[in-house]
């Protein structure tokens, strides 16, 4: 693969699952939303339904990896690092862009974010709060949980799409993509309780820089005290877990 193939396929893979992920949350979190109030088995889905379209679209241009912990993983198990940063390049840059075209989606509702049900000028209502739809806010704020939440859940995620590759029959029936992403529903309903499960550094701060440029009526702060957890978690789960694959299989 070339290194032009690489960055469109994660440019366009990571901007899908963002679009999917960011839209389920916001379709949840945004008052008239259809899904509003929708819950946390939602967003799950929501999640893995955008790791299984972006995946597939990427999969023949990049591989579909559209996660620099999957990258890390995998360089730190064959030892490959020279097209790392190519990877990264597109996944950030995709993160971004699947951000800004889940806000134009929602417009409307980030626009409508403080008036009150029945009124089309008024802002007295409570704002809700938007953060959430783009980045990872935990439950509660404590660094070394959240870090560590974040290192084991990025570890369930990138040990099994290693080991998949060891299933011949995954990769030639082509349902490679479509287990990994049920295995993204799954850390998100098992794990995901306590921080949001970002598992993917690209899919955390990209948007969240987006968060802090868009023009969202009281959209509040973007935390980025916080910022540095949903990245280096991930990063070490992904090391971690090309480390452990390494040396067990």
């Amino acid at each position: 693969m070339s290194n032009g193939d690489i960055f469109v396929g994660e440019v366009i893979g990571t901007a899908i699952l963002i679009l999917f992920g960011a839209g389920v949350c916001a379709a949840v979190t945004l008052r008239y939303s259809k899904a509003r109030a929708s819950g946390w088995i939602v967003i799950a889905f929501g999640w893995g339904f955008g790791v299984l379209a972006g995946a597939y679209t990427a999969a023949p241009l990049s591989g579909g990896q559209l996660n620099p912990a999957v990258t890390i993983g995998i360089a730190v198990d064959t030892g490959k690092w020279g097209k790392v940063w190519v990877y990264l390049l597109g996944q950030f840059a995709g993160a971004m862009l699947g951000a800004v075209l889940a806000y134009l989606v929602y417009l409307a509702q980030f626009q409508a974010n403080v008036r009150t049900e029945g009124t089309t000028d008024g802002t007295a209502g409570e704002p809700v709060p938007t953060l959430g739809i783009f980045s990872t806010i935990p439950e509660i704020r404590n660094p070394v949980a959240n870090l560590v939440t974040e290192i084991i859940a990025t570890v369930a995620l990138v040990l099994p799409v290693l080991a998949f590759g060891l299933t011949k029959g995954l990769g030639e029936s082509g349902t490679t993509v479509l287990i990994v992403s049920l295995l993204v529903v799954g850390i998100g309903l098992s794990l995901g309780g306590p921080t949001g499960y970002a598992i993917n550094p690209a899919r955390d701060l990209g948007p969240r820089i987006v968060h802090t440029f868009l023009p969202i009526p009281h959209k509040g702060g973007s935390d980025w005290g916080y910022a540095w957890i949903p990245v280096v978690g991930p990063l070490i789960g992904g090391a971690l877990a090309g480390i452990v694959y390494n040396a067990a299989f």
